[in-house]
């Protein structure tokens, strides 16, 4: 899995969606864009990928798109209009976009095809500061729980991830 921090201009979403699945499609690769504020850290995103991967390997996934069913696991939801708040959307984005792949090399040739999109702004060190107030919102993460634990808030971020697989 690699991931690349940037901002995004994205001035039709359909149609950048359709070219991340084009890339993705063109290299053998996942693509999915994730707006960063609710990304807790890469570990957030690995987890997501080992779920949604083993989802489907056993046939329980809910969608039918592997990028949609990491996307429902990095969200912790089942439901996908809950889960694409997750998502970049039209206008001004700090994303992540996460590549995952079969080789290393698909994956470096998908992102400098991502690169080359328009809606491409450049890289920027997009996870470095955390939007705790979002994050904690998103995920249903209370001040009475991070009170309770010495766990950081990307583990708690984490186990929500993990609980989808016992809440299916």
């Amino acid at each position: 899995m690699e991931l690349r921090q940037c901002r995004l201009e994205i001035d039709d979403l359909d149609a950048f969606v359709s070219d991340l699945g084009e890339i993705g499609d063109r290299h053998g690769v996942t693509i999915q864009a994730f707006d960063s504020r609710y990304v807790a850290d890469r570990r957030h995103l690995e987890r997501a990928v080992e779920l949604a991967d083993r989802a489907i390997d056993r046939g329980e996934n809910v969608a039918r798109d592997r990028a949609v069913e990491i996307l429902l696991y990095a969200a912790g939801r089942r439901q996908i209009d809950r889960a694409l708040e997750m998502g970049v959307g039209e206008g001004e984005n700090r994303a992540v976009v996460l590549v995952d792949g079969e080789s290393d090399g698909d994956e470096t040739a998908a992102l400098e095809a991502v690169e080359t999109l328009d809606a491409f702004v450049g890289q920027e060190a997009t996870l470095e500061t955390r939007d705790t107030e979002t994050l904690c919102a998103f995920f249903d993460i209370t001040d009475a729980e991070r009170g309770a634990t010495d766990a950081s808030l990307s583990a708690l971020v984490r186990e929500r991830v993990a609980l989808l697989e016992v809440e299916k």
